[in-house]
């Protein structure tokens, strides 16, 4: 389905009809690694509803356990051909390991990932030790412990991940290794077999 009928598609939610998050694409503007504005005149702020719910869930365990934070989404849909589009911005580099190659689709082309992070209670966004997007081992889940005891991260950085990853896993989501701010909802190889992709 072309990302211009998604409206008009039952199974997926505007994120304005999520209650308690802050919204801030940054494919949708040029802060980003590509350096430009990736969507055009696309709206990508949707999510499938089953992710809706999802993040959903997120926002209401973060507001029991730290009222004073906010979830913020980065990205959420992302059409196959932005996708295809920041595949070939990454050609010819190793930077490719933080894409999905477009062969396979990403799922959130699938309107089933979240990249998300935390802005404490004056909207900043809360120190993970590195930002979005930044495609070095810093920004690796599986590595934090390394980068603590080399004082490449600290305490409060990791636990401020851990928050975050907390309020995304026991809603459903699942994390991966390389970027602390990019959640699925549910299997990967599920989604592509029983989602429909937006183009």
């Amino acid at each position: 389905m072309r990302c211009e009928l998604i409206g008009t598609n039952p199974d997926f939610r505007s994120l304005s009809s999520i209650a308690g998050i802050a919204v801030d694409l940054r494919y949708a503007g040029p802060d980003n690694f590509a350096g430009c504005n990736v969507y055009g005149d696309l709206d990508c702020a949707w999510l499938h509803r089953h992710a809706a719910a999802g993040l959903e869930a997120a926002v209401q365990w973060l507001g029991q356990q730290s009222a004073s934070t906010t979830l913020v989404v980065f990205d959420a849909l992302r059409p196959h051909r932005a996708q295809e589009f920041l595949w070939k911005v990454l050609e010819g580099t190793d930077l490719r390991q933080y894409l999905a190659d477009p062969a396979r689709g990403s799922i959130h082309s699938f309107g089933m990932a979240l990249d998300v992070g935390l802005l404490d209670r004056n909207g900043r966004e809360v120190d993970m030790g590195t930002g979005f997007d930044d495609m070095r081992e810093l920004s690796h889940p599986a590595l934090e412990q390394q980068h603590l005891e080399n004082g490449l991260l600290t305490a409060v950085q990791i636990a401020n991940r851990n928050l975050l990853r907390t309020a995304m896993l026991q809603s459903g989501f699942r994390g991966i290794r390389s970027e602390w701010w990019h959640f699925d909802f549910g299997d990967r190889d599920l989604v592509r077999k029983q989602y429909q992709r937006i183009d």
